[in-house]
């Protein structure tokens, strides 16, 4: 006699729980495995200029979030960070890229997902011939041979779905394990877990651990990235904190804009007669 299934929700629940520890203190300017454009400079020089003060804070929980941030912090210190070195040190450059290519590929659906929510049938259509191509000729996505041809990856997530569907960003929030997010953010990230094929095939097939490498191996390959990067922000910042809260929130704004300039940022333009 089979033995019966039991609780996949709570199975569900429980690994949600696990890969929300293996992304515990992502950097805020790489969280969801974004891509980095550039070299090491690049990405130290982004992260300074996105590091300023932002204007409107929106933190009410700020003693809260401060609190759960220096936790965050202290494991990142102890844990992340170590792991994150041992793993750029023992992987050369070019399998550090594959595995971040197929991370990126494993994506495809809720890029896909969310280009189509937000009515980009343009991007719509470069998901799938990104995921057709990296899939086949790429060798499942170990090499990105779609950027070589022109179509560089393009992040989405359910965060910025809603961010165009008008729905406010809400209070700043510091999630345990999780770091910088807002309410619109982390509801989008729990509907993204949730929806996710690769999580949901996981789960139904009793692999979880198919959920808890992905999730790890985000964490480590994205800290790796960011390691110089964020050390300096640390080292030049004069409140980590703030900074931090700002990087993350300029960087966010930058997704949900696809990199187009915030008109609302812009100066006015004086009227000669």
């Amino acid at each position: 006699m089979s033995r019966p299934s039991t609780f996949p929700l709570l199975r569900r629940t429980a690994m949600a729980t696990l890969l929300a520890l293996s992304v515990a203190t992502l950097p805020a300017a790489a969280q969801d495995g974004a891509p980095a454009p550039n070299g090491d400079e690049s990405r130290v020089s982004d992260l300074q200029m996105a590091a300023g003060p932002a204007e409107d804070m929106n933190d009410p929980l700020e003693p809260v979030n401060r609190a759960i941030f220096w936790v965050n912090e202290g494991l990142d210190v102890v844990l992340i960070r170590p792991a994150a070195k041992v793993y750029r040190t023992v992987l050369p450059n070019p399998v550090q890229k594959g595995v971040r290519n197929v991370l990126r590929n494993l994506r495809s659906p809720l890029d896909l997902t969310n280009q189509l929510l937000q009515g980009d049938w343009q991007g719509a259509g470069d998901v799938l011939r990104r995921f057709t191509i990296n899939s086949t000729i790429g060798l499942g996505g170990l090499m990105d041979v779609a950027a070589d041809h022109g179509m560089p990856y393009e992040y989405e997530s359910l965060d910025q779905t809603l961010a165009v569907w008008g729905i406010p960003e809400g209070p700043y929030l510091v999630l345990p394990l999780l770091g910088p997010s807002s309410v619109r953010d982390a509801t989008g990230f729990a509907g993204e877990f949730f929806a996710d094929p690769v999580s949901n095939y996981a789960s139904n097939t009793n692999q979880d651990w198919i959920t808890l490498s992905r999730g790890t191996l985000t964490a480590l390959d994205t800290r790796a990235e960011y390691i110089e990067a964020l050390d300096d922000v640390k080292r030049n910042s004069f409140d980590y904190y703030a900074s931090m809260r700002s990087l993350y929130r300029q960087r966010r704004d930058g997704w949900i804009r696809d990199g187009k300039p915030d008109v609302e940022q812009m100066p006015d333009i004086p009227d000669y007669e």
